[in-house]
């Protein structure tokens, strides 16, 4: 499928510019400027005009049951970190979706679902992706972009393009074992924290709903939602 992909220069966020032009088509909007661009609850997204990739896409996935509605979170990460695998190495998906190069936050991922019943009604998925930018100045820990990375420019069509094809293939496939195996820290102790305190945990796997299990060093099985615990980089 050849996918409808309209431009524009400037928006306040791509979420909400997809919001006031809902279609029964899927499609793909991608701006050069974010005004209020954001993440997941009061984040921001730092991104200079015209240097990466700001855009959503809408979908309506009607085989995914709202059950299963994680399936899109893992179709999207892994179709965003195997495109960016044609240009870098050491990327990863911290859960729920950051994609990671390294210990730095290469993109970010923004799913907003309305449901009807037991189903999806629809879905919007809203990517900001560091590409070309050089610097970065916001209070952001640890932002990085391909341009830092590898030292050369990227045509941010292209990259797009690829990864709307990967994402079209992926939302029909089972994609759970290659998100599991692109997971950040998927391998040994590591540290967290959650409302509890500071802890060295493992992860022991992803629930179909999305929860993180992890086993601390105690032996001890833990099982989180989204915000409930924190990666401490």
């Amino acid at each position: 499928m050849e996918w409808e992909i309209v431009h524009i220069d400037e928006t306040d966020s791509t979420n909400q510019w997809m919001k006031h032009h809902l279609s029964d088509t899927d499609f793909c909007v991608v701006a050069d400027y974010q005004t209020a661009g954001r993440g997941c609850g009061s984040n921001t997204w730092e991104s200079e005009r015209g240097q990466n990739l700001l855009f959503s896409v809408l979908l309506h996935p009607l085989s995914v049951p709202a059950s299963k509605q994680f399936h899109i979170s893992m179709a999207v990460s892994v179709a965003i970190s195997e495109a960016l695998e044609q240009y870098i190495g050491d990327v990863s998906i911290k859960w729920p979706n950051d994609i990671y190069w390294r210990n730095g936050k290469i993109c970010g991922i923004l799913i907003e679902q309305t449901l009807k019943g037991t189903a999806i009604r629809e879905c919007i998925v809203g990517v900001g992706l560091n590409v070309n930018q050089r610097a970065f100045h916001s209070s952001a820990p640890n932002p990085v972009s391909l341009w830092q990375i590898s030292g050369q420019p990227t045509d941010r069509m292209l990259l797009l393009n690829d990864i709307l094809q990967r994402l079209q293939r992926l939302m029909a496939e089972d994609v759970r074992q290659r998100y599991l195996q692109r997971l950040y820290r998927r391998r040994g102790f590591h540290p967290y924290t959650d409302a509890r305190g500071a802890f060295m945990a493992e992860i022991t796997g992803i629930e179909d709903d999305g929860h993180l299990l992890l086993r601390d060093d105690s032996g001890h099985e833990r099982r989180y939602a989204f915000k409930e615990v924190q990666f401490v980089i």
